[in-house]
């Protein structure tokens, strides 16, 4: 399970990058198709509460669903990216507090409990921690506001190529890899296709956010959206 000390830090990080970016450069696009820098803010602040939410029916033992519906999700980031750089900001920061709060009240064996994704997937509570570390460094460089896939931590980016080679194992729609880090040395998957780089270049090309100019061994692969 993700300490809450790394989400804090890099929550911290983002919200350091977000402060800077004023009226104007929250109404700029993002990375992701279609989204405003805005709608990535208010995405990663929803996305505290859903977590903050899964936490609580975990430690109380009542359902409280992550969101309503993935529609619902889509109508409230919609709704939300427009407001103002400053409240924005606020948003993103007090719903981490409120996260920062539900994880801090979980006893040991809560983390252990099964709740429920949006998407009808189960999991561990813990997974929720997991999930949330996740969606603010990878959103963190979506803000395309100077921090890169290269200030990922290096031990987020050997669990995260860990995970996601995993995952391309369980899936029919996924390419059978084999990754080689060439700066780490790391090896994941066991699969037939190799591909070698550096190890947060080979991380942002399978969570589609490069394109793997700098990679060895790309060519033909198709990679399916993931987050």
């Amino acid at each position: 399970m993700t300490a809450l000390a790394e989400i804090t830090a890099a929550t911290r990080s983002f919200l350091a990058t977000a402060s800077r970016l004023g009226d104007a450069g929250v109404r700029a696009p993002s990375l992701l198709p279609g989204w405003t820098r805005g709608h990535v803010l208010t995405h990663v602040a929803r996305n505290a509460d859903g977590g903050t939410r899964l936490l609580t029916w975990a430690r109380t033992g009542v359902e409280s669903y992550e969101y309503p519906s993935l529609e619902a999700r889509a109508a409230e980031i919609e709704a939300g990216a427009g407001r103002p750089a400053r409240t924005l900001l606020d948003d993103v920061r007090q719903s981490a507090d409120r996260f920062a709060e539900a994880f801090a009240l979980m006893p040991d064996d809560a983390w252990r409990r099964t709740v429920q994704w949006t998407t009808g997937a189960r999991h561990p509570a813990a997974r929720a921690a997991d999930a949330r570390l996740t969606e603010v460094l990878i959103h963190h460089v979506d803000l395309d506001a100077g921090f890169t896939p290269d200030d990922w931590p290096a031990d987020f980016v050997s669990r995260e190529l860990a995970a996601v080679t995993g995952s391309f194992a369980r899936r029919d729609d996924a390419p059978d890899l084999r990754l080689h880090a060439t700066d780490t040395g790391e090896e994941h998957g066991t699969g037939d296709r190799l591909v070698t780089g550096p190890a947060p270049s080979l991380l942002a090309w399978l969570l589609g956010r490069s394109p793997g100019t700098t990679l060895t061994g790309t060519e033909g692969i198709t990679i399916p959206f993931l987050f």
